[in-house]
């Protein structure tokens, strides 16, 4: 009676799905492939691309990680598969599709084994041994070129980069941009090549031929004041200043208060606050800086105060480039303005404002400590930008890497062609054993007289 009573144990949330057992499998195995049906169509040169509406926003792209990323999934076993492509697109850069569409077929090869019965953890153990062959016959097919001279590395990496951009939209530019790409990658730091060096603006308007690279840094003009427009727009040899601080008069809180007994107690706040911006900008002045360039707004008076003493300046820069410049120039970034000297200032060979499209572009070229380059990619519409600089993304990733381990295997495809020819061979060569069935097993035991 007591058993009756115990009260019953839950370790699962109501509802929760507790499916499991081989018809699982192969729910997981169906989600899969509803996902690699999706991208199948994507791969290669003679891939199409997909258009994705995104509430009001439109992508139109072949890259696998966007597209599933796009596509908000929600099976979780379909989600692993997602997460794979965004994996290699982190990792590698190229090939997000390849990998779902390998997975994809090895799932469903699978899934005629589990329909005969045999055990998830049989074919899980051939795939770990078929793994493990791939891995050692792909250190036999890599190329090094480690000992190569400076101008075959570079025609090599010209060549990573094109057969990266052969299925992109940039397919028909590839020469000219693999020179972008490779150019770019050169500029980094050979020990780190870290790409968020390499930056890439979209400038809307105007060919696609007309992109070019910028051996240092670029960013669109940010917002300005009035007398912004009297500040010099050409520098050569500049001595730059980078802040993080605000340049302007900050009104108080709405809650303050300040009591006052007589009408000079006022003009004494309102002198204070004046000595106060005055002092942070005759401090910057004095140091004999020609550009200031701040992450935080500079105010209409400080932008005023630049354009009368020739110095050009622009506020609420984006960190990225901040931290872009502060790598090119040699400037550190500063969160004050006292006891500033000439050990903090950076300094570019060239600097102009110059008009791109509809935008104004701000450029630092030829930057003495230059670990960092600018892409600035141009064409007609907004989409095609975005996944021209997706595809740059890609082929920038692949010379990086390349770049940094001196090895390569043969692209296209062929590697992957070439590793099954091996494996098949390798499988023809294995034995295969099948357990007894119960009535082989019993014949076993009856005596040879029977």
């Amino acid at each position: 009676m007591s058993a009756l009573l115990q009260p019953n144990i839950i370790l699962l949330r109501e509802g929760t799905d507790t499916s499991q057992g081989r018809s699982q499998i192969m729910s997981n195995i169906n989600a899969c492939q509803v996902v690699v049906d999706i991208v199948k169509t994507t791969l290669g040169p003679r891939g199409m691309d997909k258009l994705i509406q995104n509430h009001r926003d439109v992508t139109i792209s072949n890259d696998g990680a966007t597209i599933v990323d796009l596509l908000d999934i929600e099976h979780p076993a379909a989600k692993v598969l997602a997460d794979i492509a965004k994996s290699q697109d982190s990792e590698v850069g190229d090939g997000t599709t390849s990998v779902m569409l390998i997975a994809g077929e090895l799932m469903k090869e699978a899934k005629q084994f589990l329909d005969d019965g045999m055990s998830p953890q049989t074919i899980i153990q051939g795939f770990r041994e078929a793994l493990a062959f791939c891995l050692e016959k792909l250190q036999e097919l890599t190329i090094s070129f480690a000992d190569k001279s400076h101008e075959e590395k570079r025609d090599i990496l010209k060549k990573c980069a094109q057969t990266s951009l052969n299925s992109k939209l940039l397919a028909h530019y590839k020469e000219y941009f693999s020179e972008l790409v490779v150019q770019a990658v050169e500029r980094l730091d050979p020990q780190l090549l870290d790409k968020e060096l390499v930056g890439i603006k979209q400038v809307t308007g105007g060919s696609i031929s007309e992109s070019f690279l910028v051996d240092g840094v670029a960013f669109k003009k940010t917002f300005s004041y009035a007398g912004f427009e009297q500040q010099p727009k050409k520098f050569t040899n500049p001595k730059i200043v980078l802040l993080n601080l605000e340049l302007e008069l900050k009104s108080e809180k709405s809650n303050a208060e300040v009591r006052i007994e007589k009408p000079e107690d006022y003009q004494a706040i309102v002198d204070a606050e004046w000595d106060i911006i005055y002092e942070k900008l005759n401090n910057i002045k004095g140091i004999g800086a020609d550009i200031v360039l701040s992450k935080l707004p500079i105010g209409d008076l400080a932008t005023q105060y630049f354009a009368d003493h020739n110095i050009f300046s622009a506020g609420r820069v984006q960190k990225e480039d901040m931290e872009r410049l502060a790598s090119a120039t040699g400037a550190q970034i500063q969160t004050t303005v006292n006891g500033l000297g000439e050990s903090i200032l950076g300094t570019c060979g060239e600097f102009e404002e110059v008009q791109l499209g509809a935008e104004r572009y701000n450029l630092f070229k030829n930057c003495p400590s230059s670990k960092t380059a600018t892409i600035v990619l141009r064409g007609g519409a907004e989409q095609f930008i975005q996944e021209a600089e997706r595809s740059l993304n890609d082929a920038i990733m692949i010379v990086r890497r390349a770049h940094k381990f001196n090895q390569i295997v043969a692209g296209g495809g062929a590697i992957e062609l070439e590793l099954s020819k091996k494996l098949r061979e390798y499988a023809r060569t294995c034995l295969l054993y099948t357990s007894p069935s119960p009535r082989d097993r019993q014949k076993s035991r009856m005596p040879s007289s029977a």
